[in-house]
């Protein structure tokens, strides 16, 4: 059907064509015929040349509007929003320019030549439009002072820029800490606030992992497409593409930090170089493995607390202890030291969605054990 509407296009153009252009050739030759039937045969000979046309160059235009159809659906709506304005106001311009060119009544000129202008006015205009969306959107963001902190939104709602010195809306994930994983389980926990920020740039480095010959780097893309995809689909947090890119900047990590500036937002990353790189820029940033390390255990097996046994465990012989920060202690064979400071031994920590819990067994366990039994058979011996 599509190719039978571009060989119609085709023919209509030949038709044009013939009208305008064939008459000139007619009295270049001395041609004499006139009135209804040169019209005619004027009309008849582009359409029928152009229908010839059409057969040998119908599947090559129908493969390029496949791919302009497959690119421009790929694109955000602000993409397509500012390239079709800037397109319009390339070809208005055009079409001002043309008009002494119209007026003029010189072959090429007149016809040609304002054709030319619409085509390169009206390309200039989709790339100006599409290649500065950052400044566009600058330019057409509704702007809201605040007598204490100034917060600025977009018309549109999709990028919000400084918002005040502590607080940071967007946080944007860079390809480490998608194939990382862990962003997704954090996000779930609710300690991250805001929006979570994923450029184009950053997908388009993890589909280029994901489809690479090493099976490896295949795997890992693969794994950082399926956090995002998660992270989407749950909807936990908010979470937007950005779709703007920074031609001029080479570097992916350099694109984030431009990014992170432009939209006041904070870097979230486990790369320890790419860390560095951002504290230098003077850029927040969040390092998930800077938060694993504040997270781990203080304390560690083998290592010795003094702690005062309160109350008998769940399973026989243990007694629970707590320490400052309330955290409990679990030893061993602690109902023997009911109500005593002990030293005891670290031999396991456990994190839970409760807390923290401590696992420990008493310093000289059997020489307590032993006294506790001595002391009991002294006792029964006097009665």
């Amino acid at each position: 059907m599509r190719k039978h509407i571009i060989r119609g296009l085709f023919v209509l153009l030949g038709a044009a064509l013939g009208f305008y252009y064939l008459p000139l050739l007619w009295e270049a030759i001395g041609f004499t015929l006139t009135g209804i039937s040169l019209l005619s045969v004027d009309l008849l000979i582009g359409a029928l040349i152009f229908l010839l046309l059409s057969y040998l160059l119908a599947t090559s235009v129908e493969r390029l509007v496949n791919r302009t159809e497959s690119y421009l659906s790929k694109q955000g709506p602000i993409y397509l929003l500012f390239g079709s304005l800037l397109t319009i106001v390339g070809l208005v311009l055009a079409v001002l320019l043309s008009i002494p060119l119209w007026n003029s009544h010189i072959p090429v000129l007149d016809n040609i030549v304002p054709v030319i202008l619409m085509l390169i006015f009206g390309y200039m205009g989709f790339r100006l439009g599409t290649t500065r969306l950052d400044d566009w959107r600058t330019l057409f963001q509704f702007r809201r002072q605040n007598k204490e902190s100034p917060t600025t939104t977009n018309s549109d709602g999709s990028l919000l820029a400084k918002q005040d010195e502590n607080y940071h809306h967007y946080k944007i994930l860079d390809t480490n800490i998608l194939i990382d994983g862990r962003i997704y389980d954090i996000v779930k926990t609710g300690f991250i606030e805001g929006t979570l920020l994923v450029p184009n740039f950053v997908l388009y480095e993890l589909q280029y992992i994901a489809d690479s010959s090493d099976s490896i780097k295949r795997v890992r893309g693969r794994r950082g497409l399926d956090i995002l995809n998660k992270l989407q689909s749950e909807k936990i947090v908010p979470i937007e593409m950005y779709e703007g890119d920074f031609d001029d900047v080479p570097e992916v990590d350099s694109k984030l930090i431009r990014l992170a500036k432009e939209v006041d937002g904070v870097i979230v990353t486990n790369d320890y170089n790419l860390n560095k790189v951002i504290q230098f820029q003077n850029v927040q940033v969040m390092n998930i493995n800077g938060l694993a390390k504040s997270l781990k255990p203080r304390v560690i097996p083998g290592e010795t607390l003094n702690v005062m046994v309160v109350k008998n465990g769940t399973e026989r012989q243990q007694g629970v202890a707590y320490l400052d920060d309330g955290t409990m202690v679990v030893v061993e064979d602690g109902r023997y030291y009911m109500n005593e400071h002990i030293d005891v031994e670290v031999t396991s920590a456990l994190q839970t969605d409760a807390g923290r819990m401590i696992f420990a067994r008493p310093l000289h366990s059997t020489k307590g054990i032993n006294e506790h039994h001595t002391s009991g058979k002294e006792s029964t011996d006097n009665k």
